[in-house]
């Protein structure tokens, strides 16, 4: 939103906003932060968090005033925003490929430091050829599969040959071990979530240790997602966690990863019709907010028996006829996944006590690349 559009709303209730608007509440949000901050601080690990899910400087901002080292970054583009932010200390927690990417990546040097996970030769190389040619070195972390089943490198014995490759070329530089123990988020019991969670980040600590004794310094060993909170930070060896989507905690990171960390991202959608006393249709649908990972859940409805999203709707049926809401009126919705809601919006309204305090551009949207 351009300033023009943004003035006359600073101050106003957020009723005031035209929908589908999102929105993300400062007081809760804040105490979010602070309150992983501390967990960190009070298990002796370093918070770096991913941003993939807010993709927003100011937010990043509030992270790294209450003690964040850096962040997370999924994307190479999502690295050069913040950095052009003035973020110092970025780890892209994905592999890499391709001239243009890898082009980029070097030049990011320049700005801040940017490391960037590996899990191949195949991977690295490009990588190192790109960065001797220009003069840098990009630092690598080698992920490592602990049970995700997406990338990386098996645990103990493929990763010392890889960090042993990675030694041997000129352009980059290991600075460390990443992974992420994502097979425990769903899991209800807290005794075998702790349990998974540390059967896993021991696969990784004991990589990290076979690394030194080959005579590799690891710096750095990453893990640790919103859904492993706070098992991951109480595990030893390990250095700093990712952990982002905590901040936001959406319905899934409630209701489906067990976080007990309150809501602070919601989306305004207004009434558009009453077909029927149990039916309301607003004007907000899978282009304003996913339902992917959790369908987002109304606030201050009577009871409802369902929520479905179309293109540009929300149809939301009652559990019994009532006359509220009405055609006109707004109803707010926690997000279900902010992941994959923040990047559909141009802006997040940012409100204190009901009242807009500020509109921020995401301004990482739509860099994928």
């Amino acid at each position: 939103m351009n300033d023009f559009a943004a003035a006359p709303l600073t101050g106003q209730t957020l009723m005031a906003l035209d929908t589908p608007a999102l929105i993300v509440d400062l007081d809760v949000v804040e105490a979010n932060i602070a309150r992983i901050a501390k967990l960190c601080r009070d298990n002796g690990v370093n918070w770096r968090p991913h941003v993939k899910g807010n993709k927003t400087v100011e937010i990043v901002r509030k992270e790294l005033a209450a003690g964040a080292i850096g962040i997370t970054c999924a994307k190479v583009g999502e690295a050069e925003v913040m950095a052009e932010a003035g973020v110092r200390s970025i780890l892209i927690a994905n592999e890499i490929v391709g001239a243009s990417k890898i082009a980029r990546l070097v030049v990011l040097q320049g700005r801040a430091e940017v490391m960037v996970g590996i899990d191949s030769v195949a991977n690295c190389a490009p990588i190192a050829a790109a960065a001797e040619h220009a003069g840098v070195t990009v630092p690598v972390v080698i992920e490592v599969n602990v049970g995700m089943n997406r990338a990386g490198v098996a645990p103990g014995a493929p990763v010392v040959a890889l960090a042993d490759a990675v030694a041997a070329m000129p352009g980059v530089r290991l600075a460390g071990l990443m992974t992420w123990e994502s097979q425990a988020v769903g899991i209800v019991d807290p005794a075998e979530k702790a349990r998974v969670v540390r059967e896993a980040v021991a696969l990784i600590t004991a990589s990290a240790d076979a690394c030194r004794k080959a005579g590799h310094r690891i710096d750095i060993v990453s893990c640790g997602g919103s859904g492993t909170l706070p098992y991951c930070t109480m595990q030893p060896g390990v250095t700093e966690i990712e952990a982002g989507g905590a901040i936001f905690s959406d319905v899934l990171y409630r209701e489906r990863y067990h976080l007990d960390f309150p809501p602070a991202l919601h989306l305004l959608a207004s009434v558009t019709s009453r077909p029927t006393p149990t039916r309301i249709i607003l004007d907000a649908g899978k282009k304003a907010m996913s339902s992917d990972g959790a369908v987002p859940a109304p606030l201050g409805l009577p009871g409802t028996r369902s929520v479905k999203l179309s293109a540009e709707h929300a149809t939301v049926e009652l559990d019994a006829p009532s006359d509220t809401p009405a055609v006109g009126d707004k109803v707010l919705f926690v997000v279900g996944y902010g992941d994959t809601t923040v990047h559909l919006h141009e802006e997040i309204v940012a409100v204190r006590g009901g009242r807009i305090e500020a509109i921020w551009p995401v301004a990482a949207r739509g860099r994928i690349k």
